[in-house]
């Protein structure tokens, strides 16, 4: 299924979308987590600037 998946981004509307992946430290333990996603080009930076 990953192969599907990753054919199917690099095709046609894959080209504007781009996988972002930010470290976001725990309020509780203090320790560090990773939060992926999907991102249209148009809103990588609004992905970065949000706080949660």
């Amino acid at each position: 299924m990953a192969k599907k998946a990753i054919s199917t981004l690099r095709t046609g509307a894959g080209k504007s979308l781009t996988k972002c992946i930010k470290m976001v430290k725990s309020e509780k333990t203090g320790a560090y987590a990773f939060k992926e996603s999907i991102v249209p080009n148009e809103k990588i930076k609004d992905f970065f600037e949000e706080k949660k």
